[in-house]
């Protein structure tokens, strides 16, 4: 989804600044954008930046200034998220933190870091991304979503805090806040990777080890499994995660962008996301029973035990 937005914003003329943990993935996403005609002037940079770690977006911030020769930005997009940390009581603790420190720490460093530059523009817009997750926090009755869903929460609640911080010290800087359904994104196979720490399409034995340990946190016996038997498991769900998603990833950009344009501070992407919000506001008290889910995954198409 980040590519994507990367993509339709150089098309607007925008120059970008782009970051993430693959180099791989951003040499992808600048070929992509660099296969169109760019305006004269626009500059499109990337940079290795792991947005849990606040120096490194520290060095972010210095980079951008310094390849882009300037002291301040209009739109920043913190869209950075990885799955993982399902369960306090299954996963790994560092687990647990890596993924909520990537999902909402992510957003309040680059917040904080990046404010100055924002507040030295004559207008400027917060774009964080949530999720369904940030206001329903499950992936149905038998997968705990622990680690994500606090950090979704947290992120919805830190941008609608915004509203009057921003309003009240910065009238010029807007915010708004995310909230996908399921698209049709690659964050299913690179949660393992970034739990892994490898870079790698091919699966590395720490890499089926997270696969392993995710299978099993969703209630699956893979004690008998052997390494192939899980690995095949695991790129199953990730092709089935991208290729039954009711929207790409691509479309989900298109509704993110209309929604900073139009000023609106909440932007639901996703059928799913709208359906959802409406049930769990009319019945939250059976939001994380087994026939709530079943209702949802009926109503907006979801394949039960995807």
């Amino acid at each position: 989804m980040g590519r994507e937005l990367v993509r339709q914003l150089v098309a607007e003329g925008c120059s970008i600044a782009a970051c993430d943990v693959s180099a791989a993935g951003l040499a992808e996403t600048r070929r992509l954008c660099e296969q169109e005609r760019l305006p004269q002037g626009l500059r499109i940079t990337t940079h290795i930046v792991d947005v849990a770690d606040e120096s490194q977006i520290q060095r972010f911030r210095d980079e951008i200034s310094a390849q882009h020769e300037t002291d301040r930005i209009h739109l920043l997009f913190n869209n950075a998220g990885i799955g993982g940390g399902g369960s306090m009581i299954v996963n790994e603790r560092a687990e647990w933190e890596r993924t909520f420190n990537i999902c909402w720490g992510g957003v309040y460093l680059c917040t904080r870091t990046f404010l100055p530059m924002l507040m030295k523009a004559d207008k400027g817009h917060i774009v964080n991304t949530s999720s369904v997750n940030g206001f329903w926090a499950s992936l149905g009755p038998h997968t705990p979503q622990t680690a994500y869903s606090a950090a979704k929460f947290a992120v919805k609640g830190f941008s609608e805090a915004l509203q009057t911080d921003l309003r009240m010290n910065a009238p010029h800087i807007k915010c708004s806040v995310v909230m996908p359904g399921h698209i049709g994104t690659g964050i299913a196979g690179n949660t393992g990777k970034v739990l892994s720490g490898s870079d790698s399409e091919s699966m590395t034995p720490a890499m089926i080890k997270v696969a392993r340990d995710r299978i099993t946190a969703a209630g699956l016996d893979t004690s008998r499994m052997t390494d192939a038997q899980v690995e095949q498991i695991a790129r199953d769900r990730i092709r089935r995660f991208m290729e039954e998603a009711p929207m790409s990833a691509a479309q989900a950009a298109t509704v993110i962008l209309d929604g900073v344009k139009a000023d609106r501070w909440r932007i639901l992407v996703g059928e799913d996301a709208h359906r959802l919000d409406e049930l769990v506001r009319q019945s939250p008290e059976q939001a994380y029973e087994v026939d709530f889910f079943n209702r949802l995954a009926t109503t907006v198409g979801w394949k039960v035990g995807r």
